[in-house]
């Protein structure tokens, strides 16, 4: 269950792989693909963040999926040693040749969309999702994804490690390790899905999020197709196709956002908060006043809604519901610690002090009672359906 990031020394070695597109011949694909253009996505691959400060090069895998004319389409994963401490990192890359050579860009960046906006290889269901314009990343105060846990609704799953690298114990914490109920793995939302390699998967979601689901058996085949929150990607297993070791079934479940891997606390997925602790596979998850760590069971109660939040009563009980935003305000009844509420706008009222700090802020909900915003887990710190 515990990965990193020591790579495989002496000089890269690059694979090329090769597949047709649907509705292609495969010869046609090949004649299109040039050592230049392996050559410039090999070069990009080894100079991203994620390897460039890594020591010895990895090798490589480069696989062209589609091509038409000028353009090209596929993966760029530089592999790793089947060993603890050893994760693959990779990319979906879009190119185009010019007289300077190939333009390169890998999912995430900017200059992905822009590319993805004008090949004649990318489909319309993808290009929608492809051409979003990145988003300010988790510090801009948004944390909020619209995912489920990577499993079925309503089954609870153990949280074999907490929050840890991709690789291991390198930082961002961006990913967790599950494991238990039906081991069947599903996408944690909508999107477009790619076979990095065999065991791993990596969907592209809205707001620049994409999510990763390593050591999968029986992993679907995907160059783009279109998934629903809950499609199936997989079992749980222990394939280390592309390197790393893993130690009892489980999926390696990673977060990203724009280019890179992005840490996992703070973000709310499945209504559970993930925290980190100072160690990496430490940690655990937040539900309400409920806490789950390391060997804990989470609950998947699906995605939270851009416009939902969790009560938080900082200790279990309940949350009062008002006629107005403050406590001068008459009660309306309560709401329990864990419930999600669906909030219609907000406004300013008494402060309160919560489990994140104090704030003046109220919400009014669906059934027109107000909850103080301190006592609710949003993903946000601020209005999150405007103001009342």
């Amino acid at each position: 269950m515990r990965h990193g990031r020591r790579l495989v020394g002496g000089a890269a070695a690059t694979l090329l792989l090769v597949t047709s597109l649907i509705g292609a011949a495969p010869s046609a694909v090949a004649a299109a693909v040039t050592p230049a253009l392996t050559d410039a996505v090999t070069a990009k691959l080894l100079g991203s963040a994620e390897l460039s400060t890594a020591g010895a090069r990895p090798d490589t895998r480069i696989t062209v999926s589609r091509t038409s004319g000028r353009w090209a389409f596929g993966t760029a994963v530089a592999l790793a040693p089947r060993q603890e401490d050893a994760h693959p990192t990779g990319s979906i890359f879009i190119a185009r040749s010019g007289a300077a050579g190939w333009r390169i860009a890998f999912d995430g960046e900017a200059a992905f969309g822009e590319l993805a906006a004008e090949s004649p290889l990318v489909t319309s269901q993808e290009r929608d999702v492809l051409t979003t314009t990145p988003t300010p990343m988790y510090a801009g105060g948004d944390y909020r994804t619209g995912m489920a846990l990577p499993f079925g609704v309503g089954q609870t799953w153990t949280l074999t490690s907490g929050p840890h690298g991709w690789g291991g114990t390198e930082s961002p914490y961006s990913s967790v390790d599950l494991a238990g109920g039906d081991q069947v793995v599903r996408a944690a939302r909508a999107g477009t899905a790619y076979t990095m390699c065999q065991g791993w998967i990596r969907v592209i979601h809205d707001r620049g999020y994409s999510t990763d689901y390593y050591h999968l058996w029986n992993s679907i085949s995907v160059n783009g197709a279109g998934v629903g929150q809950g499609a199936v990607l997989g079992n749980t297993g222990t394939d280390v196709t592309c390197g790393g070791a893993a130690y009892g079934r489980h999926v390696h479940f990673g977060l990203r956002q724009n280019s890179a891997y992005v840490p996992i606390a703070g973000h709310d997925i499945g209504k559970w908060v993930l925290a980190s602790s100072g160690t990496a596979y430490q940690g655990g998850a937040r539900h309400g006043s409920a806490y789950a760590g390391v060997g804990g069971g989470l609950y998947n109660y699906g995605a939270l809604g851009f416009n939902q939040g969790v009560v938080d009563a900082n200790g279990g009980g309940v949350l009062t519901r008002r006629a107005g935003p403050g406590t001068g305000y008459g009660s309306l009844g309560s709401v329990a610690d864990g419930a999600t509420v669906t909030i219609s706008c907000s406004a300013n009222g008494t402060s309160h002090t919560g489990r994140y700090g104090t704030t003046a802020l109220w919400n009014r909900l669906s059934d027109g009672s107000w909850v103080s915003d301190a006592y609710l887990s949003t993903g946000v710190n601020g209005p999150i359906n405007g103001w009342c």
